[in-house]
């Protein structure tokens, strides 16, 4: 039962993250968005993959704790063009 409960607390953190990588492409742009709160959040995402890893427990829940970090790892990659973008604007 544990497990089931594990599984809805990562899937409902997962179900913020295409709405932020989707605001992300829209807005183009960083303004709003921290990369170090990004940051810890795919190392807390790094470590829980680590953890399922490591105690040789991995279930179905491994997938989402992926699948997260794999979405957070995208909105690292878009703040990175967002600011770029930030950039050139200044320049105009």
């Amino acid at each position: 039962m544990g497990q089931f409960f594990e599984a809805c607390m990562v899937i409902c953190f997962g179900i913020s993250w295409p709405v932020s990588i989707i605001k992300s492409v829209r807005s183009r742009t960083v303004k709003g968005k921290s990369l170090i709160f990004i940051l810890f959040i795919l190392v807390g995402y790094a470590f829980g993959i680590i953890s399922k890893l490591v105690s040789g427990t991995i279930t179905y829940v491994f997938i989402f704790y992926v699948l997260n970090f794999v979405m957070v790892s995208i909105d690292v990659g878009l703040y990175f063009r967002n600011r770029r973008l930030d950039k050139a604007n200044e320049g105009k």
